[in-house]
């Protein structure tokens, strides 16, 4: 029996040491996609950091990515620039590949 249950707090330990990777991937994810609409914007170093800090509070408003996009599109239209959501979204796919590489160098 005692062999059963540390099987089983093996596999809840992992099943929250994944989730918690998959928490951090997305905010580090949803920061550097801030980082990168930031830039297109032309914020300074101190607007950038606070911009990237409110696209990761962003994505508290509901489930799945569509709360981001939705912020970060709406931004970059409201600066003027000239970026459609395919942009949004192939940068938020290139930035979770660099999350995830990054997050994978540290542990």
């Amino acid at each position: 029996m005692t062999d059963f249950n540390d099987r089983e707090r093996a596999e809840e330990s992992k099943f929250a040491r994944d989730e918690e990777m998959h928490f951090r991937i997305h905010a580090r994810r949803n920061r550097l996609l801030g980082q990168w609409a930031a830039e297109q914007m032309g914020l300074s170093a101190v607007e950038a950091e606070g911009y990237a800090k409110s696209v990761v509070q962003a994505d508290f408003e509901e489930s799945g990515d569509e709360d981001v996009i939705r912020k970060v599109l709406g931004d970059l239209v409201s600066a003027g620039l000239d970026v459609s959501e395919a942009d949004v979204r192939a940068a938020l796919e290139a930035k979770a590949v660099e999350a995830k590489r990054a997050l994978m160098g540290e542990a």
